[in-house]
């Protein structure tokens, strides 16, 4: 019986490195959601605020007055909180402006629900927000408080949050060992307090069922647009490689065929050189054909389905990249190939901007949904609308009702994840 096959140690040492960056990249952006959330946390309850005093002041008249500002005030801070979490997940669609009218915003389920999420996340959000800066700051603080405790008054050596005197170095390794178990708490903690505290914006801000669907049909009429709009961009691509060059090189041909078959006929020496000038060119033209057959459907993905015309492209990038295919069975033809052009498109933009030394694309397939994701460990930093390229994959995307995240914060790492329908 064969042994099972073992990872080298280098292996494994460089699967462990991976799993504690991506560790720490966790802790790291749970960290910069608490934070962010405490932003807008503060904001909730300023609005909590503003809404205690419209409605007191109601009594001599003055809250009258102040109660019609309270749903825009709301609205604009339930809007600044559905930017927030569209950045770190799944998009949650803005609604506009808020109702004019406090009758009006009562009777809006959208304005209640806002008003249920702004007493939710001004006081667990800021809690939280709170709690998390708090252990991070602490930690940071009381690990490093043995290199400089020695310069604080001597009278008041005592950091925050300890709770016995500081007067040797035996007590200031106590407080780096209480800092330590911070960090820990925090390792721990920090990604489910950040979920926690994003829960109420997820449940309460994403729209009602009614408000729902009348997005949903905007956004199919909007990719029903951006369909037609693709097929006729791809249309004019098409025509302008035939027409700009094999239509010439043909026509070419035809001029060379020509000349020389009057110089067969004058019996002239260089007649061979023209039928051989002739035969060039319509190699020429024969190639560019073929590109542009390549560029409608690649023959590859028939021949070698979707696993081989990734590893091709992968391949040829010019950055090290990494191929990880589990999808059972075939997709249609439409989806394989915009699969296949967003990824040619991605490791383009990666070989050409991103400054990486590894990239990774990973296809799944669970259901009816094909995953797509393209990461690379390079200098972060991409926006499409800054004209890279990520416009077209979008457009390329939504035209077959899918949906695109881009992650890629200034240092990296970047990763574009893709989800196509591709039937059952």
């Amino acid at each position: 019986m064969m042994a099972a096959h073992q990872p080298e140690p280098a292996d494994t040492r460089r699967n462990d490195r991976r799993g504690v960056a991506a560790r720490a990249r966790d802790v790291f952006h749970a960290f910069e959601h608490l934070v962010g959330g405490l932003s807008t946390a503060l904001l909730a309850l300023a609005a909590l605020v503003w809404l205690a005093v419209a409605g007191l002041t109601c009594v001599i008249g003055v809250g009258l007055l102040l109660l019609p500002t309270v749903p825009r005030v709301v609205r604009s801070v339930a809007e600044r909180e559905r930017d927030r979490l569209s950045r770190w997940g799944p998009e949650i669609v803005r609604l506009g402006p808020a109702p004019t009218g406090v009758r009006a915003a009562l009777t809006d389920p959208a304005v209640r629900r806002e008003l249920c999420w702004i007493l939710a996340h001004g006081t667990l959000g800021l809690f939280l927000g709170v709690a998390g800066l708090t252990m991070v700051l602490n930690a940071v603080q009381n690990i490093t408080y043995p290199l400089w405790w020695r310069a604080l008054p001597a009278e008041d050596p005592t950091p925050t949050l300890v709770f016995w005197d500081v007067r040797d170095d035996a007590g200031a390794m106590a407080v780096a060992i209480l800092g330590v178990g911070m960090a820990a708490c925090f390792l721990v903690l920090g990604t489910g307090m950040a979920r926690l505290q994003a829960w109420p914006g997820r449940r309460l801000l994403a729209p009602t069922a009614d408000v729902d669907l009348s997005l949903r049909i905007a956004e199919l009429s909007a990719t029903r647009a951006a369909a037609l709009d693709a097929h006729a961009a791809e249309l004019r691509r098409i025509e302008r490689s035939l027409h700009d060059g094999a239509q010439n090189r043909l026509v070419a041909v035809t001029v060379m065929l020509g000349a020389a078959r009057r110089a067969l006929a004058r019996d002239r020496p260089d007649a061979e050189d023209m039928l051989e000038r002739a035969q060039e060119t319509a190699e020429q033209a024969l190639a560019e054909l073929r590109t542009v057959v390549r560029g409608i459907l690649p023959p590859v993905l028939a021949d070698r389905g979707l696993a081989g015309a990734l590893a091709g492209l992968a391949a040829n990038c010019g950055v090290p990249c990494r191929v990880d295919v589990d999808a059972l069975g075939r997709c249609p033809a439409s989806i394989e190939a915009t699969a296949y052009f967003v990824t040619a498109e991605a490791l383009t933009n990666i070989s050409k901007h991103s400054r990486a030394r590894h990239a990774t694309v990973t296809v799944r397939r669970e259901g009816d949904r094909l995953s797509l994701r393209i990461e690379d460990d390079g200098v972060g930093g991409a926006d499409e609308r800054h004209g890279s390229g990520l416009t077209g994959i979008r457009s390329r995307v939504e035209a077959h009702d899918g949906r695109l995240t881009l992650t890629s914060p200034p240092g990296g790492p970047t990763a574009l994840e893709v989800e196509l329908s591709c039937g059952s």
